[in-house]
């Protein structure tokens, strides 16, 4: 089956297929969104206008055997940064769209109509229809109908009520194995899609299947790769106690936002942690290994159930919990599993949306440490769209405008997420440079900080820090085009067969002769594509700051300050 590009019209309602062009045959994944989004989309648009357009690409490993490649790719200008943005989520989509021949769907335009509509896809293109059944629906309500409607084994990526409304903060929701919600968080990019009035895409891959130029020598790359992940001892934790593991971690190095960012420890660390979620996921009958797509052999994710047995949350994240955890003081994981489910079923982003609610309790909307409080706005205000709900759904900087507040936890429009700049300054220059807003994931420098993975660099000086988050940024770019989870870093880093074993499943699969280089190659060319649309968009070297109360306002316990200069953050550039 031979790759084609998919592209929807939404101002004619009209479909095509087009062969791939020869300058986006080698990407896929945030390389194919990114390199779409700049060539096709003009910087200074609108990003819910008619010239913004809405990209997803599956990896350039997704559809295969290769261990974590499930993860599918979403860009478009951001509505909430005004950036390029990328944002990626596991599931079962990113698979099923490289089985359908499919290498990037590309939704474009807007209807003349105030109609809604839905996108299937299979191998023969895409199809519009039009749809009035879901409009107003939440996500869970969306998969259990459709999961009726089509066959259970079809993709769905979905928009809440968030996506509907335009609220910043909306996701894309992509359907998980079991039927949960996964999503592509970050950025507002379910707002793009909320514009373009497509409701839901649903993915029949039929008898597609991906095809590999080399399948001995594939079979023999993901053996070496899979037992790298499941053999390194900071994904045998992730295992273990899921990404909530690092609430303790963080907390101990003095770096977990607390209290809108004014602490950095939190009193309450111990009852919100992976160790006690955990033991609350067993005694209560839940799942704590869970597996986001099919592949993932590290199994992070879990399903959090009430007290009564019933499940109340899965995908229960570290950054999740953080942030309508401690930097909102609460204590109760209940509440904040109760939130967590709600903003799935909405569709908008649990950590700037958390971070808009910690802003909102500084500004006395309502009191810290009240999760029940911050359970119903989520529910009454931000579900149904009234004025408080959607100055909080349009995020943390939303929030800090309507009630004139200085400390902001922001950059670019983003909100930074689970680790504090100050205590820990390797992320903060991955916040102030990332080409997608305040984005932990965009450069993890707390593996190397905090975790000692891939070496060690002191988190507390400045020394090595611009190198250590350029260097990642650029590998995660090109991690992002396999399709890989992010997670594959910690192997990566320090396993010398791992990176070595992702190579040869490359070119096993396209038949090529890549080399360490072509791929440190190809993320930095990708950060050179995303930093100049960013550039023609109008922004500046200026705009790659922490906001100044990082920079004013010592954190306890470490009482430090960010205290990078101006000059020494552009250096970050000087790759290029």
């Amino acid at each position: 089956m031979t790759d084609k590009i998919f592209r929807v019209n939404m101002t004619d309602l009209t479909t095509s297929v087009e062969t791939v062009p020869e300058a986006w045959a080698g990407h896929g994944g945030r390389g194919l969104t990114s390199t779409i989004v700049a060539a096709e989309v003009e910087p200074t648009c609108h990003p819910l206008g008619p010239n913004n357009k809405l990209v997803f690409a599956p990896g350039l490993l997704s559809g295969t055997v290769a261990a974590n490649s499930g993860r599918l790719s979403m860009g478009a200008k951001s509505p909430l940064t005004g950036t390029i943005k990328e944002a990626n989520a596991g599931g079962t989509a990113a698979q099923l769209f490289a089985r359908c021949g499919c290498k990037a769907l590309i939704v474009e335009g807007l209807p003349k109509e105030d109609k809604w509509y839905s996108i299937s896809l299979s191998s023969a293109g895409a199809t519009l229809n039009e749809e009035s059944e879901l409009i107003g629906k939440g996500n869970f309500e969306i998969i259990k109908t459709l999961t009726d409607r089509v066959d259970p084994k079809f993709g769905i990526i979905t928009i809440g009520q968030a996506g509907e409304m335009k609220l910043s903060g909306a996701n894309i929701s992509v359907k998980d194995p079991d039927g949960n919600i996964r999503s592509g968080g970050r950025g507002g990019l379910g707002a793009v899609m909320g514009s373009k009035k497509v409701k839901f895409i649903t993915v029949d891959p039929g008898d597609g299947k991906v095809e590999i130029a080399d399948p001995e020598k594939f079979k023999a790359a993901n053996r070496t790769f899979a037992k790298s992940l499941v053999d390194h001892p900071v994904t045998q934790s992730l295992a273990q106690y899921g990404t909530n593991v690092l609430v303790n971690v963080i907390n101990e190095s003095g770096g977990l936002p607390t209290r809108n960012f004014t602490q950095g420890q939190f009193e309450g660390h111990d009852k919100i942690s992976g160790e006690t979620m955990f033991d609350l996921i067993e005694e209560r009958g839940g799942k704590p290994k869970h597996n986001c797509h099919a592949g993932c052999v590290i199994q992070c994710s879990q399903i959090y159930n009430d007290l009564k047995g019933n499940k109340l949350t899965s995908g229960f994240e570290y950054e999740s919990i953080w942030a309508m955890g401690a930097d909102c003081c609460v204590e109760n994981l209940d509440h904040i599993a109760e939130a967590d489910a709600i903003m799935d079923d909405i569709g908008i982003d649990s950590i700037e949306t958390s971070v808009a609610m910690a802003v909102a309790m500084e500004a006395g909307v309502l009191a810290f440490g009240d999760g029940a409080e911050a359970c119903r706005i989520l529910r009454e205000e931000v579900t149904n769209g009234t004025g408080l709900g959607r100055i909080i759904g349009n995020g943390a900087e939303s929030v800090g405008k309507a009630y004139g507040m200085t400390r902001v936890p922001v950059v670019k429009g983003q909100g930074i997420p689970a680790y504090d700049p100050r205590a820990i300054k390797g992320i903060g220059i991955t916040y102030a440079t990332s080409t997608q807003g305040a984005d932990h994931t965009m450069g993890y420098t707390i593996a190397t900080n905090i975790l000692g993975v891939g070496g060690s660099v002191d988190p507390l000086t400045k020394e090595g820090q611009v190198e250590l988050s350029r260097n990642l940024q650029i590998a995660t770019a090109a991690i992002d085009s396999t399709g890989m989870c992010l997670f594959i870093a910690f192997a990566a880093l320090d396993n010398e067969e791992c990176l070595p074993a992702v190579i040869d499943m490359l070119n096993a699969r396209f038949g090529i002769e890549l080399t360490a280089d072509d791929v440190t190659n190809l993320g930095k060319h990708i950060l050179e594509t995303e930093h100049t649309f960013n550039l023609k968009a109008g922004f500046t070297n200026l705009d790659d700051r922490l906001p100044e109360f990082f920079y004013n306002e010592p954190l306890p316990p470490h009482n430090v300050v960010f205290d990078f200069t101006g000059k020494e953050i552009d250096t970050f550039w000087d790759f290029q």
